[in-house]
């Protein structure tokens, strides 16, 4: 791959990165398609990564509809080790959302993404972590996707979300449905929520996580729009 330098445009590729946070950061991959209007930025969920396969595939499908994604971890390795133990961090919303806000703010930064409508992808806690995020950044976040989330942990967060929120559940994970539902209710957003028949929390069964994917890449379609790479900064 050429240099930042040699090839500012930065399409059709893709590189690992390392978002600042605070005197660290956190690693990720972005990658972006030809002609890109938006990007998608995933927070995982609780214990995971983001080498996780079931985000990998969904982001390899968003962008198969034209859109970048950046998957990072929330986590710095030592968060993750003390966490594996003691279960610190992964329910710590506020952390979450923070980390996410700091990528945002990061992409909005990068020559190659700032033109482009960001969203946030969030699966389990990472649902509830995009969407306290979401109402932090108002209008800023054009789209949000929860699949097998726990949107109920944004808690006062949800009646201040302004973004177009999508809520991904599966038929038979009865308990995180009731509490999506439960969400919906609290949501005054653009909001819908999808229900895939037959599936459980992790969407295993077969064609589950695929009709996940075509939903929330139908979404971000929708609602990420991108501006001129002219344009100053609004981040």
């Amino acid at each position: 791959m050429r240099a930042h330098a040699e090839q500012p445009k930065f399409e059709g590729q893709s590189r690992a990165v390392r978002i600042p946070i605070g005197e660290t950061h956190l690693e990720g991959d972005l990658n972006i398609p030809p002609g890109a209007q938006g990007i998608v930025l995933f927070a995982h969920g609780s214990g995971s990564s983001r080498q996780s396969p079931r985000n990998q595939f969904v982001a390899r499908i968003i962008r198969g509809f034209g859109n970048a994604t950046l998957l990072f971890d929330l986590l710095t390795p030592a968060e993750e080790m003390e966490d594996r133990v003691t279960a610190e961090f992964r329910f710590d919303i506020h952390l979450l959302a923070q980390r996410l806000l700091a990528a945002t703010f990061w992409v909005k930064n990068q020559f190659e993404t700032r033109h482009l409508g960001a969203g946030y992808f969030g699966a389990s806690t990472g649902g509830a972590a995009a969407l306290v995020a979401a109402a932090e950044l108002d209008s800023h976040i054009e789209a949000v996707v929860s699949r097998g989330g726990r949107p109920d942990l944004a808690g006062s967060a949800l009646a201040r979300v302004e973004t177009p929120t999508l809520l991904i559940v599966g038929e038979k994970d009865e308990e995180v449905l009731h509490l999506n539902e439960g969400a919906l209710e609290k949501l005054y957003c653009v909001r819908e929520l999808k229900i895939i028949p037959g599936a459980t929390h992790l969407f295993e069964e077969e064609g589950a996580l695929e009709e996940v994917a075509n939903l929330a890449s139908e979404w971000f379609n929708c609602h990420l729009r991108g501006r001129s790479k002219g344009k100053a900064d609004i981040l």
